[in-house]
């Protein structure tokens, strides 16, 4: 019944928003479908991947990316980076006002980096953690002083870490309900769990390559509920396309389909030493995480939940990334796996649970490991949880195991450092190794992509035995949309960019 529910609740709503467009028919909205809601609307303090999409249209960054993962002018016009690698000088945009009307400037820069730098629960500290300060140069020129060279740091500035708020906006207790930037949209309203909607801002710097007058954000977790109201008209787009509704979309005369292969990752987090772990814990031993990693089929994973539409995984760094790592995915070994336990100590059927994100994908993914790793002597319990929900436990570290993922960065070091890294802002099992922390380390301090990528390859072979995260897929980004939706394009990334696009007559 209670999906009946939902689906029954997204039906009205979408009643509702048709009724809305009808009455003022003048007004171009687009409605984009969501798999979850995303969390807070402060980029210093958000992690969901669907947050990104709000926050895309909402807040412009210092620089972006181009279709092809190359770094391109943003709020930032031009960058040069000084002979030693620890001095980056910009210049910026002049005339961008954010939406309260503040004018964006090189103090602006300075407040919005600092913020993230020192703000409490900031997830972007352990991504810009090489700024040791910010020098306003001139009145639309800022200088970052490094405390070592950063090859990532540009990467970085590209997403959350780079976006620009309204400095008197973010000062205010209020800014994670009103959050204020820079971006072609400004923020309208939201109703959790059911809405967020942003509205054309009337005086964006480029506010001609923008053609609706407002964006509404529906989350909606089950996937099957997302293509209803797509078919139905009551979305336009939506991300997240299941695989196993593919063909149904490629076979609808009224739909199109965009996919591209992505940065991001699912796979599965142990609690190492997070929050109240018990001391006895038995994924405090590298053994156990090990026998649980290899009881997964990954190839039948794949068949089964997404009919072979991805790609199995052993790494955070995806098959499109250049410093993708060439090592062989394990085959599930059952027999090891029990071995592994045995010399644990571990007595079987161990009783372990995972945290699950509440929608029907997650939940068939779910019980295909649970199904398979009780064979190697784990008795595995799903607890479903909303997703924002699930990140908070993680970061709490109110978990045993979570299956959660990463949308992934065109720089290696964001997939991978915060996760791994001692110090990472969003390494949630607090797994620790100190010799990992001095490869990472070192892959920030050289752009030569030969001497990285050796690096990398380091750090993705100790993990195989390490195994703080079971990684389990690369995730293919697959958008569903109305054929009338005009100039849209699916980004490695995964973000829905709305330059260029509009709605055919």
């Amino acid at each position: 019944m209670k999906k009946a529910r939902h689906t029954l609740l997204t039906a009205l709503g979408g009643l509702m928003l048709l009724g809305a467009s009808a009455h003022s028919h003048a007004e171009s909205v687009i409605r984009i479908g969501l798999g979850a809601d995303p969390d807070m609307l402060d980029p210093h303090l958000a992690r969901t991947y669907y947050g990104r999409f709000v926050f895309a249209a909402l807040c412009d960054r210092l620089v972006d990316i181009d279709q092809n993962l190359k770094i391109v002018p943003g709020l930032a016009t031009d960058w040069a980076w000084s002979d030693d690698g620890k001095t980056l000088t910009m210049n910026l945009r002049d005339g961008v006002t954010f939406h309260d009307g503040e004018k964006f400037d090189a103090n602006a820069v300075k407040f919005n980096i600092e913020r993230a730098l020192t703000l409490p629960g900031s997830l972007r500290k352990s991504e810009i953690a090489s700024i040791e300060r910010v020098e306003v140069s001139g009145p639309m020129q800022v200088k970052f002083h490094l405390k070592n060279p950063d090859a990532a740091l540009l990467s970085q500035l590209t997403d959350r870490a780079g976006a620009m708020l309204a400095p008197e906006a973010a000062k205010k207790p209020d800014f994670v309900t009103h959050p204020v930037c820079s971006g072609p949209y400004q923020f309208d309203s939201r109703v959790q769990q059911d809405r967020i909607v942003l509205k054309r801002y009337e005086n964006y710097w480029n506010k001609g390559a923008y053609h609706f007058d407002k964006v509404i954000f529906l989350p909606i977790p089950d996937a099957s509920v997302r293509l209803a109201n797509l078919r139905a008209g009551d979305l336009d787009l939506t991300e997240g396309i299941a695989a196993s509704d593919v063909k149904t979309v490629q076979a609808d005369s009224r739909l199109a389909l965009a996919k591209v292969t992505g940065l991001g990752y699912q796979g599965i987090t142990f609690n190492i030493n997070n929050g109240k772990i018990d001391a006895k814990s038995p994924f405090k031993d590298a053994r156990v995480r090990e026998a649980f990693s290899l009881a997964i089929d990954r190839d039948a994973l794949n068949q089964v939940a997404f009919e072979g539409l991805y790609a199995p995984a052993n790494q955070a760094l995806s098959t499109v990334s250049p410093y993708h790592v060439k090592l062989p995915v394990p085959a599930r070994d059952v027999e090891k796996a029990k071995a592994l336990l045995k010399a644990a100590g571990v007595t079987t059927p161990l009783n372990v649970t995972l945290l699950v994100t509440n929608n029907p994908t997650a939940q068939q993914v779910g019980q295909v490991i649970q199904a398979m790793v009780s064979e190697a002597g784990f008795n595995l319990n799903l607890q479903m949880s909303e997703f924002a929900t699930l990140l908070d436990r993680q970061q709490r570290g109110d978990f045993e195991l979570s299956l959660s993922g990463w949308s992934g960065r065109p720089d290696p070091d964001g997939s991978i450092y915060s996760f791994i890294n001692s110090k990472g802002t969003l390494n949630d099992g607090r797994y620790s190794n100190a010799q990992m922390d001095e490869w990472l380390n070192q892959a920030r301090l050289t752009n030569d992509q030969a001497a990285r990528q050796a690096l990398y390859d380091k750090v993705v072979a100790q993990l195989q035995t390490d195994m703080p995260l079971a990684y389990l897929y690369f995730e293919p980004r697959i958008f569903g949309m109305t054929k009338k939706l005009q100039g849209f394009k699916a980004w490695p990334d995964g973000l829905v960019r709305l330059a260029g696009v509009q709605m055919a007559p």
